[in-house]
């Protein structure tokens, strides 16, 4: 009787032992998804910001002062419009100086495929004075720009786009859902010299686009200055 009654406790024993073991494992398993980092929204959206637009992502409009000191958006381009064209420029970067008489004929073109051009200074006026407004008036009026020239002056716009040149170009193309860009990159193939260009990325662009196509280059390597920013 007392044999039995000791195999009985020890069963028992044995019993208890196995289910506070499994208890305790049930407890300090390592759940997997813990150390797993939860998507921050902020954060998402402030990458998508620093590496700015590419190929068909909807733009975000904007409103920038122009030299006719009216307010210049993609929306006051009218109904009618296809799209737009987008440069980052200035009047200081020695490349930026070489387009614009380059500029002025585009947007002629630009204009007549339904694809007008805003220009777009946006570098801080600390580091670049010969930037300012006034001197921008200036050069619109020297150079003969019939094109919006308009400032982004707290250099809010630029970075949303992800431009970091001058010149710097994106043909957008107006839908349903907005104005999406399809081209994004530079103006031609040759900086230095007008005369030596063999293919204008623009045009092929304002093509391409007629015809319902894709452009093909749809971004290109943008040469020119640094946009300078706030420290």
């Amino acid at each position: 009787m007392y044999g039995k009654f000791l195999s009985l406790f020890f069963i028992l024993f044995c019993f208890s032992s196995l289910m506070i073991s499994c208890s305790g494992d049930a407890t300090t398993k390592e759940d997997p998804t813990v150390n797993e980092s939860p998507t921050k929204p902020k954060e998402e959206k402030k990458k998508k910001e620093k590496e700015g637009y590419k190929v068909g992502d909807l733009v975000e409009d904007f409103e920038l002062q122009n030299v006719d000191d009216k307010m210049v958006s993609l929306a006051s381009l009218g109904e009618e419009v296809k799209g737009a064209t987008i440069v980052f420029t200035c009047n200081s970067c020695p490349y930026a100086v070489k387009y614009e008489d380059r500029l002025v004929e585009i947007s002629q073109r630009a204009t007549k495929a339904g694809y007008p051009v805003i220009a777009i200074m946006p570098n801080d006026l600390e580091i670049k004075p010969d930037d300012s407004m006034d001197n921008m008036k200036k050069r619109a009026q020297e150079k003969g720009f019939d094109f919006p020239y308009v400032i982004d002056a707290e250099q809010k716009v630029f970075p949303k786009f992800g431009a970091t040149k001058t010149p710097e170009v994106y043909v957008l193309n107006k839908t349903e859902e907005g104005f999406k860009v399809a081209y994004h990159g530079a103006i031609d193939d040759n900086h230095d010299d007008p005369k030596a260009v063999k293919v204008n990325y623009i045009d092929n662009a304002f093509a391409a686009l007629k015809e319902g196509k894709e452009v093909d280059p749809g971004a290109t390597k943008a040469i020119g200055c640094s946009i300078k920013c706030k420290k």
